[in-house]
């Protein structure tokens, strides 16, 4: 028997959507690499389609807000993101979120950012350090050199602020990571900052 696929998953008086396991990444602090997780097996058989999506959620109205996040970087599947993103708001979603790597414009070679005005309203990306030799030994980029990977990050975030109402970067306290110099990064981006809380492989 196929096991049914986690797509949509709550958090508090949020959904979760969770489209891709596919990640630009390999950060040490990944949910994926913890044994709690957050109580939700979310490896994917395959990848949802719109409906697949669209059916998981059901009324987006229910839900304080709808966060594209899951165990991989969503902006991978642009398209999907877009496409549900319109219906939901279309379905009356209160607010869209994305939690993002900030790699979508080195992934799709282009600036993405405008395709998502209207449809995004905050956007969360995970800056994961003050410099790039730090990023690279904290989030492993795949497929591009640390200095590429973190310059794309803040480039993607200075596009964001022009296009969607609420921008937070993000950095996890982890040992390394100078969290008051990422403060300033984000003073002198202009958006918001918040540090996560590491949860830890209990």
């Amino acid at each position: 028997m196929n096991k049914k696929m986690t797509v949509a998953y709550k958090i508090g008086d949020s959904l979760y959507l969770n489209i891709t396991n596919r990640c630009t990444n390999n950060c040490v602090f990944c949910i994926r690499r913890t044994k709690k997780g957050i109580g939700y097996d979310l490896w994917l058989p395959h990848e949802p389609n719109l409906q697949e999506l669209l059916d998981q959620v059901g009324d987006p109205s229910r839900y304080k807000e709808i966060v594209f996040c899951g165990y991989g970087e969503p902006l991978i599947r642009l398209e999907l993101v877009t496409a549900a993103a319109a219906e939901l708001k279309k379905k009356g979603a209160k607010q869209i979120r994305v939690n993002t790597n900030g790699h979508a414009n080195l992934i799709h070679q282009r600036n993405i950012v405008p395709e998502l005005t209207g449809l995004i309203d905050v956007i969360s990306i995970s800056l994961n350090a003050h410099n790039a030799s730090t990023y690279a030994e904290l989030s492993s980029p795949l497929n591009y050199s640390p200095d590429e990977a973190y310059s794309a990050v803040l480039e993607f975030t200075r596009h964001c602020k022009k296009y969607i109402p609420k921008v937070v970067v993000t950095v996890v306290k982890w040992p390394g990571v100078d969290i008051e110099a990422c403060r300033s990064i984000a003073e002198e981006l202009g958006v918001e900052f918040r540090v996560r809380e590491f949860y830890g492989n209990e």
